[in-house]
């Protein structure tokens, strides 16, 4: 116990100005939305990765020291997580050491100090959910903040996170040897309909000049998985993107990073050793697709 006390200390000390300017509010769409400011100068960096909850193996500590350089170079604001936080089945609970194993002491670079706004993803559903989403994590390290669907509005632009997992109808009807901890869940139809139905109210009324959504899954994907046909069917008409072409695709670990201002979003994604593998940036003088969507990396 006192090696976590010790590190949560730390984590707490290094992050405490940082939250200091926080808010998190329940929207009347009934989704908590977090504020949070951009930089001085208006403009906006971050990191995102998914799928990474693996005690440090499967490259996992290659990853989180490459994020830890392009994060210090590009004096991010924050961190997003697309889900899949902890492999192979989620949490046990709070006091799962699993926990600091797999983040506390896996993004210790200065620069990966900031909040991390995580969704849950599918392996995250095989454990105990609540645990994940608990208030009491944050106690153990300040920079980890879990919901299931939420904002985060950083002025210029609102990112909507959104709950995937329970889209996918073979999670509930065919499991196979997986137990998905479906509480605050179930009935899927009620929860998928509420979700939808606040998404799609909360980007109507934004009025920030970008939006981009996030999420476990891909919509669409060349990748073994392949599209997601319940995302196609019922979360892509809330999106309602302009374009649908493959832009970019890459077998193997790796993260993105993304710098945002009013006129223009630049999304770069490297690998484990922080090689550029492609870029792709979008003017808003070309008018960005009215949401982007970002899934694991």
């Amino acid at each position: 116990m006192a090696r976590r006390s010790s590190r949560a200390c730390a984590a707490a000390m290094a992050t405490a100005a940082v939250f200091a300017l926080l808010a998190a509010t329940a929207t009347a769409t009934g989704l908590v939305r977090v504020e949070h400011p951009t930089k001085s100068d208006g403009s906006l960096s971050l990191l995102v990765v998914g799928d990474w909850g693996r005690k440090g193996t499967y490259n996992q500590s290659r990853v989180a020291e490459q994020m830890g350089k392009v994060g210090e170079k590009l004096n991010i604001d924050f961190v997003i997580s697309t889900g899949d936080n902890f492999y192979e089945d989620g949490l046990t609970g709070v006091d799962d050491q699993a926990f600091e194993e797999s983040f506390t002491d896996i993004y210790t670079a200065k620069s990966l100090q900031k909040p991390w706004y995580l969704v849950l993803g599918n392996h995250d559903y095989r454990g105990d959910v609540l645990a994940q989403l608990s208030p009491v994590l944050r106690k153990i390290d300040q920079r980890f903040l879990c919901m299931r669907s939420f904002i985060v509005n950083a002025e210029i632009v609102d990112f909507f996170f959104i709950d995937t997992t329970p889209f996918q109808l073979k999670y509930w009807t065919r499991p196979k040897d997986h137990h998905y901890d479906w509480r605050g869940v179930a009935p899927r139809q009620k929860y998928i309909t509420n979700l939808l139905k606040d998404m799609d109210e909360a980007m109507k009324k934004s009025t920030a000049k970008w939006k981009i959504a996030v999420g476990h899954h891909t919509i669409r994907s060349v990748s073994d998985h392949g599209d997601t046909k319940e995302l196609l069917q019922l979360l892509l008409p809330v999106l309602k993107p302009n374009s649908d072409k493959l832009q970019f695709f890459y077998d193997g670990q790796g993260f993105m990073s993304l710098q945002i201002n009013q006129d223009q979003a630049d999304f770069i994604f490297y690998d484990v050793s922080g090689n550029i593998l492609y870029k792709w940036s979008k003017s808003k003088a070309n008018y960005l697709q009215p949401s982007t969507y970002i899934t694991e990396a």
